[in-house]
């Protein structure tokens, strides 16, 4: 683990998943959505991957949607909830996103859908998938970004602002899309690349969004969260809020929710990727260039 400081309450988020493990199916449209994108990138390599993590599998819903894609032989699933991996199916292991109980050198890729973005050391845990990665193997992870949820972020701060309860966290803080390319970087990974793409849902009433981020297991897990009482008029305000500002203009009135997908893919070093030029190793005088 890196020096970091605590962010989420990780036995609270493993609670949350394993209250919902019964019922995830019937909420789990964000999460099948993230899987597809991601065996669809997977499916774009021009090679097979034959021993595979999927690192915080909630119900098994990517070994569901792969259907074959990247030569995959064999599929290791683990999730941080019992409940969770108890409706899944194949090879399972009950294991923490930030102790990763894997030898080094071990696997072909490892894959992770919409879970790594609830550990409190990112940088610690993309350490570890690259210590267990082989040399030239795949990362792919898919995280919400900072763009997500931001019109319930904001109907909250607007209805706390308007109280005499003061502010407080209420939505989670997502990866900006900036940062990620450095992050990998940093955590020592080759040709990383990152990108972003958003998806707008729309509900009839902004407490179905919260319905749903609820039967995902996504509820408020942050530590500094407000243990207080909340007025009985404080959930109108919010909901009062978000309708004014977000919410079409036509006659159904369905509010927004905006969800950024965060795609990063990134290889473990090896002798055989492409390499940088050496500084200075250049043959074209840039002044020659300039005055032709």
């Amino acid at each position: 683990m890196t020096d970091v400081s605590m962010i989420f309450d990780r036995r609270l988020q493993r609670k949350r998943r394993d209250r919902v493990a019964h019922c995830f199916d019937e909420y789990d449209f964000l999460k099948i959505d993230a899987a597809e994108r991601v065996a669809d990138r997977l499916a774009d390599m021009a090679r097979p991957f034959p021993l595979v993590l999927d690192l915080g599998c909630h119900n098994g819903l990517l070994r569901s949607v792969l259907q074959g894609r990247g030569g995959i032989e064999r599929l290791i699933q683990t999730d941080s909830s019992a409940a969770m991996l108890a409706h899944a199916q194949g090879v399972r292991v009950r294991c923490d996103e930030e102790l990763l109980p894997f030898a080094d050198n071990s696997f072909d890729a490892v894959l992770s859908i919409a879970s790594l973005h609830g550990v409190n050391d990112l940088v610690g845990t993309l350490i570890q998938i690259r210590r267990i990665l082989k040399p030239d193997g795949l990362l792919i992870a898919i995280l919400p970004g900072a763009r997500s949820l931001q019109e319930l972020r904001m109907s909250f701060a607007a209805a706390e602002s308007a109280s005499s309860q003061g502010m407080s966290p209420r939505v989670s803080p997502f990866m900006d899309v900036r940062d990620a390319g450095a992050l990998l970087q940093r955590t020592g990974f080759a040709l990383p690349v990152v990108d972003s793409d958003m998806l707008e849902i729309t509900y009839a009433h902004p407490l179905q969004l919260m319905r749903d981020l609820r039967g995902m297991g996504e509820a408020n897990s942050l530590l500094e969260q407000s243990r207080r009482i909340l007025p009985k008029a404080f959930m109108a305000q919010m909901c009062a809020y978000y309708t004014q500002h977000f919410a079409s203009a036509d006659e159904a009135q369905r509010v927004r929710a905006s969800i950024e997908w965060v795609t990063l893919t990134a290889w473990k070093p090896h002798a055989s990727q492409q390499q940088p030029a050496k500084r200075g190793s250049g043959t074209l005088s840039l002044a020659k260039a300039f005055t032709s």
